[in-house]
């Protein structure tokens, strides 16, 4: 009979169940995405759109094409049938899509102002590390040159040594006229043969 109600009775795992382990979110998995409300956009690309269209207002163009759209809309409205005009003498739909096109231009040329603020920002911070890193070259090349010039001080050049051996032969021969006598053995030599030369 024990046996029996052993295999009967229903077995519960020990540890996480299948369905605590559903509950808890996984590390190791990414979590899955969040139904939201409202859309979703990518910033850049609005961003990108925004500057764009912000360029288009700033220029030429865009007044030429405003300027041509507002003479037709006023010269329609004014002599075009009666049953085809759409706004009359004080143009009230025209003040309201000129209203509505500034109300929109303004947020988009501000979003295109801080896009490129942004972007300014950036290359002034890249500048101001290329300056430090040209600053600290200069002054590591400047103490190079520095050590450079303690070092050749030091050293002998070929000026130098030159006068040094003028200032000891004017130094010797002045020595030898003092005593009456040949400091260079190599001279008394030479001025022997040229004596002897001489008696033959």
């Amino acid at each position: 009979m024990a046996p029996e109600r052993e295999s009967t009775r229903e077995r519960t795992p020990v540890g996480a169940t299948a369905a605590t382990r559903h509950r808890t979110p996984r590390l190791d998995q990414p979590r899955p995405p969040r139904r939201r409300i409202l859309p979703e956009w990518d910033p850049e690309a609005f961003g990108r759109l925004s500057e764009k269209i912000a360029r288009f207002l700033g220029t030429g163009r865009f007044i030429v094409w405003m300027t041509v759209v507002i003479i037709l809309w006023v010269v329609w409205n004014i002599f075009a049938p009666a049953v085809l005009r759409f706004d009359n003498y004080p143009f009230i739909f025209l003040t309201l899509m000129l209203s509505l096109q500034a109300s929109y231009a303004a947020p988009l040329i501000l979003l295109a102002q801080n896009r490129q603020d942004d972007r300014d920002r950036v290359n002034l911070e890249q500048d101001r590390k290329q300056n430090e890193r040209s600053i600290a070259d200069t002054e590591y090349l400047t103490r190079e040159i520095a050590t450079l010039r303690m070092g050749l001080g030091e050293v002998a050049t070929r000026d130098w040594i030159r006068s040094e051996l003028q200032d000891l032969i004017k130094e010797l021969e002045e020595r030898r006229r003092h005593e009456g006598h040949v400091v260079f053995p190599a001279e008394r030599t030479e001025r022997s043969q040229g004596r002897d030369a001489d008696d033959r």
